[in-house]
């Protein structure tokens, strides 16, 4: 049995209502904190003064937090990290003034349909390390880069080599190869490609939006994978005002993303519902589109994550720090809710319990932050402030 105690904790995020000093705060905020971990697991969590004698093991390894932060490990529940190729010109061309459209997955489909397994994996654990390195501790990856049968089914199988949270996402755009036949490719998508992918996927999802699928289209994939026993997710109004929200609200998928443009009927219909809005500020930035309106979300009731989605043409970044100070300064979020969005928003998108918070039981995954206070992360953007990421009780970075 192995013991992992951090001590002198400044400010502890536990993201447990009633834990920490003020018995309101959902994010359990725990000031000259300690935490307790077990072979992998939170066995105590409290203030350092308090700490069972039973937890003092004379073999525990201690390490001392010297009064910084520790918040728990980033849950980043959209990401597209399995492509070749690179989108650099592009990025150019918008901060130039041109606008984005869903055309230029076309390009990365190409481009990863020509790379090897080793140079699609090579480049995954690239990603991989540079998640971790960022405080990232739980992801999920979608296919979608290479829309036929075979080709999708690869990138389910990559990316189960680095992460559970895979999700099936052929109805990305329709390739070159069926633009004269849009039902035929449907039918594939709902057929013989989700069949291949089922030995790898634990998620659908389809871009629903104008240039890809539309809602009825969306409706009949996301039921197909439902039928096989995969949870469904959602793209949807990222690009203007549509009837994804909607759709996503009717199906009571588990998480609608990108939600940029909403009115107030798609809002009442996600308060009302189950439904995760999982905000994607790295594609705003990129692409200079409006920021989506957090805090009337939030204000709504409605449970709100952050995730990177990190992609090579609208949001080329893996930090979830990053979508922090975004969500703060953007957004109309306040540090407590992104960075409660960042972890146990993201474990809510994936419907896990056993991440995004630390309490008795969870999986001990934290981070040590270079500063004395969670508000860092946005008050000091774009400086490496993770110090050491844990998972499952395991130095990582």
């Amino acid at each position: 049995m192995s013991t992992l105690i951090l001590t002198n904790i400044g400010e502890l995020t536990t993201n447990v209502e009633g834990l920490g000093d003020d018995p309101a705060d959902p994010t359990g905020l725990i000031r000259g904190a300690a935490v307790a971990i077990v072979d992998g697991r939170v066995a105590w969590v409290g203030r350092a003064a308090d700490r069972p004698r039973s937890l003092a093991d004379v073999s525990a390894v201690v390490v001392d937090a010297e009064g910084r932060a520790v918040i728990p490990g980033f849950v980043d529940s959209h990401t597209h990290l399995v492509f070749a190729g690179d989108r650099a010109d592009e990025f150019a061309a918008r901060m130039a003034g041109h606008p984005y459209v869903a055309g230029g997955i076309r390009r990365t489909v190409a481009a990863t349909r020509a790379a090897s397994d080793d140079e699609l994996r090579a480049r995954l654990r690239g990603f991989v390390d540079e998640m971790h390195r960022q405080g990232t501790t739980t992801f999920e990856v979608k296919t979608g880069y290479d829309l036929t049968v075979d080709g999708e089914a690869r990138l389910a199988r990559l990316a189960r080599e680095v992460t559970d949270e895979v999700t099936f996402l052929g109805a990305h755009v329709v390739p070159d190869e069926f633009a004269g036949d849009r039902d035929a490719y449907i039918d594939l998508v709902c057929g013989p490609m989700l069949d291949a992918v089922l030995p790898f996927a634990r998620w659908i999802d389809v871009f629903c939006e104008r240039g890809a699928f539309t809602p009825a289209e969306s409706r009949r994939i996301l039921l197909a994978g439902i039928g096989a026993g995969l949870l469904p997710r959602l793209h949807a109004n990222q690009l203007g005002h549509g009837r994804g929200a909607r759709l996503a609200a009717e199906l009571d998928v588990i998480s609608v993303d990108h939600c940029t443009y909403l009115d107030e009927e798609d809002v009442r219909l996600l308060a009302a519902s189950d439904v995760v809005v999982t905000l994607l500020p790295g594609v705003e930035f990129s692409t200079r589109q409006p920021y989506p309106d957090a805090r009337r979300l939030i204000d709504a009731g409605v449970s709100v994550a952050l995730a990177s989605d990190c992609n090579p043409g609208t949001s080329f970044t893996s930090s979830m720090p990053l979508m922090i100070a975004l969500a703060v300064r953007e957004m109309g979020m306040t540090v407590a809710e992104a960075v409660w969005a960042a972890t146990a928003g993201g474990a809510r998108a994936l419907r896990r319990s056993d991440v995004g918070s630390l309490t008795l039981g969870t999986r001990a995954d934290l981070v040590l932050l270079d500063a004395p206070t969670r508000t860092h992360l946005a008050y000091r953007p774009g400086v490496p402030l993770v110090r050491a990421v844990y998972r499952g009780g395991e130095l990582i970075a």
